[in-house]
Parts: C-alpha cells; sequence; structure tokens
C-alpha cells in the first residue's frame, strides 16, 4: 500500500540461481493494452522514487526472512514490468534504478536491471542521455494493423519509428547488448505461422531476443493462451 492507500504489486520470480524481481512504477496504467489486467484498471498516479526503491527494499527484507540452504531467495535482477508504464515516470524511474545499481546501495549491474516499456519513443530516446540499463519492448505483434490493436500506443509511435529509436539506443551503449523483444501468445490472434515468419523478419533487422510469455488469463477478457506447442 502506498501513500493515499492505493496498492502496487512487486512480483519475486525464482528460477534456479537467479532471482528477479519485478517492480512496479505507476498505480494502474494509462495505455490500456488490450490483453492486459493491469490497464483495465485505469490510471491513478505515478509512484514516488521512495515507492518504487522500497518495494526492492521490502523484497529483499521478506526474502532474507526467508533464506534457506536449500533455496536461494536472493534478488540477482530486477525489472521495471510490474504495473504502470515506466517511461511516464521517467524521472523517479530512473532515480531507482541508480540506487539500484549503485555500490552503496543494491550493487546491481546494469546488464541486470531491465526497463520494460509499450513503446513510448521520446522516453526512450530521453532514457539513452540518462542511463545504459537494459532494454526490454512489450512489441506483442511483427505489424502495425494488428499491434495497433493489442497496443494502442502504436498508432502514435508505429513499429518503424519505434525500431529507429530502440537502434539509437543500442548504438549509444558501449557494447554489443541486444533489446528483448516481449511476445505475450494469444490464441487465434498472434500465433499463427504466417505472423512468426513476420516476426522472425523483424527481428532480423535489430540486435534482438525474443521472449515468448504466455497469456495470463483475468475476469473479462475474451484472450486465451496459446498451446504450448
Amino acid at each position: 500500500e502506498v501513500d493515499g492507500g492505493s496498492k502496487i504489486e512487486t512480483v519475486y520470480i525464482p528460477d534456479g540461481k537467479r532471482g528477479t524481481l519485478c517492480v512496479s512504477s505507476q498505480v494502474g496504467c494509462p495505455l490500456d493494452c488490450s490483453f492486459c489486467a493491469t490497464g483495465k484498471q485505469g490510471f491513478s498516479k505515478n509512484l514516488k522514487s521512495a515507492e518504487i526503491i522500497g518495494q526492492m527494499f521490502l523484497a529483499t527484507q521478506s526474502l532474507t526472512l526467508r533464506q534457506t540452504q536449500k533455496r536461494n531467495t536472493s534478488i540477482t535482477n530486477v525489472v521495471m514490468m510490474g504495473m504502470g508504464e515506466p517511461l511516464l515516470n521517467l524521472e523517479a524511474v530512473v532515480d531507482s534504478m541508480k540506487l539500484m545499481m549503485e555500490d552503496q546501495a543494491y550493487g546491481l549491474s546494469k546488464r541486470r536491471v531491465t526497463l520494460s516499456t509499450s513503446g513510448i519513443v521520446p522516453g526512450i530516446d530521453r532514457l539513452g542521455e540518462l542511463t545504459d540499463v537494459a532494454l526490454a519492448v512489450s512489441l506483442h505483434a511483427p505489424n502495425d494493423w494488428l499491434r495497433d490493436q493489442l497496443v494502442p500506443i502504436n498508432r502514435k509511435y508505429p513499429i518503424n519509428v519505434l525500431f529507429n529509436s530502440i537502434k539509437g539506443y543500442l548504438n549509444r551503449q558501449s557494447d554489443s547488448r541486444s533489446v528483448t523483444l516481449e511476445y505475450t501468445m494469444l490464441k487465434g490472434i498472434n500465433d499463427t505461422d504466417a505472423l512468426a515468419l513476420e516476426l522472425s523478419a523483424l527481428a532480423k533487422t535489430i540486435r534482438c531476443k525474443i521472449n515468448l510469455i504466455p497469456f495470463n488469463s483475468f475476469n473479462g477478457s475474451a484472450y486465451e493462451m496459446s498451446s504450448r506447442n
């Protein structure tokens, strides 16, 4: 619970020696992506940097109490991929990520702190001037016609404009890192063979890796998760 009584969520994902914390940047979200439960809640407010880094503080405390010899519960990676669009709360998010990477705070490598965006192009451009954390983009469709329906911000910043911005961000980096393209799998919507070929062709234009995400159903959604095949 944050100031004003609103509630946010922080998710810990254990995976072997890796422990990823998904951190929220807003209460709700104004972008209303069609498959996203948070977007259906509407937007309440931006989180302060204290409320963002506070999620890591509380998670670290909680996980330390649960630490056992049989199971690692440390936080090795952080993704700004909880509730909200991080680039619409850029200043507070960047301040928080700097603390995550600060040696006297949490000491995470810049390669282990990732910001995930739905494609706010001016925000990506500005982010590149402020920090060099890893970048993930919620793509979910390989063409503008479909992405307009799933991710409405695409109508303002279509795929070609978005990819030019991503290339600019990657070119600012001192290493040869790639962007992660997030792709939520929706049965009969974005999982056809033809779209897979489109996605492959699009991916070849940029240094990237693709993260296929099973859709998690929620009340009021007509979408279904694709077959794991």
